[in-house]
C-alpha cells in the first residue's frame, strides 16, 4: 500500500503538491504558511538557474516539507535548535526514506548531522535568505545584496556549503531582472511585495504559481539569453580578455604572486 510520502514525490505538479500540504497542515496541525510557498519559490527558480544536478521533485518536496514541526515564535530557543530533527523523525513516520528526512533534519545545522547532503545545502541556503527578505516583529525584511553578506560573513562564517558560490551569482542574476507591473522592481522585490500584499495562503499560492512564475520564468529566459549573445559577440574580439573579470578575479585569489611568476616563466 502507498504511503503518504510515495503520494506526494510521485506528484510532479509543484501547485498540487502545495495544494496537497494545505490540507494536510490542517488536518495534521503541521507548520505550513506563505513563508514555506516564498522559500520554495525561490528554490524552484535557482534550481532552474543553477541547473545543478539533483532530483529537482525531491528538492522542492523537500522544501514545503522541513520545516513542518516549526514554531511561529523565534523566542523559543529549544524549539528553534529542535524543530528540524523533530520534523525529520515525523516525515519518517509518514514514509519518508531515511535519506529524505535526512536531508529536511540538515536544513539546519543543530543536530550535527554529518556528512550532510547535497540537497540540505540548497534548502540551507534557500531557508536562511529567503528568512531574512520577509519581515519580522523585530525587524524588517533586508534587501537581497544586505542578506546576500549576512548569508557569506555571519550565518555561513565558519562553515562549508558546497554551494555558496552559485546561490550569490544567482541572486545578483536576479537582481538585474526586472518585473513590470505598475511599478518596475526586481524579481525578488516583486515577490516580496506579493507576499506582504497576500492576506491567504490559498490567495499567495495562486498569485506566485498563475501570475509570477509564468512571467519571472519568461524574463529569467530573456536574460539568459541576453548574457548569452553578449558572450558570442565579443567571442570574436582579438583584443578581448581570456577570462571574464569576475573569473580572472577568481584564478588570482588561488593563486600567489610568485606562483604566476613561475608559470610566466
Amino acid at each position: 500500500m502507498d504511503t503518504f510520502a510515495d503520494y506526494i514525490l510521485e506528484e510532479q505538479d509543484l501547485a498540487s503538491k502545495m495544494e496537497i500540504l494545505y490540507y494536510l497542515a490542517k488536518k495534521n496541525r503541521i507548520f505550513f504558511d506563505k513563508s514555506v510557498i516564498f522559500k520554495t519559490e525561490i528554490a524552484r527558480m535557482f534550481l532552474n538557474y543553477s541547473k545543478i544536478e539533483v532530483d529537482k521533485n525531491l528538492v522542492l518536496t523537500a522544501s514545503l516539507l522541513c520545516n513542518v514541526k516549526k514554531i511561529d515564535n523565534a523566542q523559543d530557543i529549544e524549539s528553534v535548535h529542535t524543530y528540524a530533527k523533530r520534523g525529520a523523525e515525523y516525515l519518517q513516520k509518514m514514509g519518508f526514506s531515511k535519506r529524505f528526512c535526512k536531508i529536511c533534519e540538515e536544513v539546519n545545522r543543530y543536530s550535527n548531522s554529518n556528512p550532510r547532503e547535497k540537497e540540505s545545502d540548497i534548502l540551507e541556503l534557500i531557508d536562511q535568505f529567503g528568512g531574512m527578505l520577509l519581515d519580522r516583529p523585530e525587524r524588517i525584511g533586508f534587501k537581497p545584496d544586505e542578506a546576500l553578506v549576512l548569508l557569506e560573513h555571519r550565518n555561513l562564517k565558519d562553515e562549508y556549503n558546497r554551494y555558496l558560490e552559485t546561490f550569490m551569482d544567482f541572486v545578483k542574476f536576479m537582481e538585474e531582472i526586472n518585473v513590470s507591473e505598475l511599478v518596475s522592481m526586481t524579481a525578488f522585490r516583486r515577490l516580496v511585495k506579493i507576499y506582504n500584499e497576500t492576506q491567504g495562503l490559498i490567495d499567495f499560492i495562486k498569485e506566485v504559481v498563475y501570475n509570477y512564475e509564468p512571467k519571472v520564468d519568461k524574463l529569467i529566459e530573456k536574460q539568459e539569453e541576453k548574457l548569452a549573445n553578449e558572450m558570442f559577440e565579443d567571442f570574436d574580439n582579438p583584443n578581448r580578455p581570456l577570462f571574464s573579470k569576475q573569473t580572472a578575479k577568481k584564478i588570482m585569489s588561488h593563486i600567489g604572486e610568485n606562483d604566476l611568476q613561475n608559470i610566466e616563466e
